[in-house]
C-alpha cells in the first residue's frame, strides 16, 4: 500500500467508527425508551413497533448492548 492507499483507509476507517459510535447512541436510546413504555398507554400499533423492536434489541450480542447503553448514559452525564 502507497501512503495515499494508507491515508484514504484510515479516514474511512475512522468514518465508520463515528459512524459506530452514532448507532449506538440511536440503540441505547431506543433500548431505554423500550425498557421504559407502558405497553398499556401505547396505541396498538405502537405496541407492534415496541415489540419489533424489543425483539431487535435483543438479539444484539450484550456487549453491543452494553456498549450502546453506555454511550447514551454517557451523553447524559455531559449535559
Amino acid at each position: 500500500m502507497n501512503k495515499q492507499e494508507v491515508e484514504l483507509l484510515s479516514q474511512e476507517i475512522e468514518m465508520l467508527m463515528n459512524e459506530r459510535i452514532r448507532l449506538l447512541k440511536v440503540v441505547g436510546a431506543a433500548a431505554i425508551l423500550v425498557a421504559n413504555a407502558d405497553a398499556s398507554k401505547l396505541q396498538p400499533n405502537a405496541v407492534e413497533a415496541a415489540e419489533m423492536l424489543s425483539e431487535m434489541l435483543n438479539a444484539l450480542p450484550e456487549e453491543t448492548l452494553k456498549d450502546a447503553l453506555d454511550a447514551v448514559h454517557a451523553e447524559q452525564d455531559e449535559a
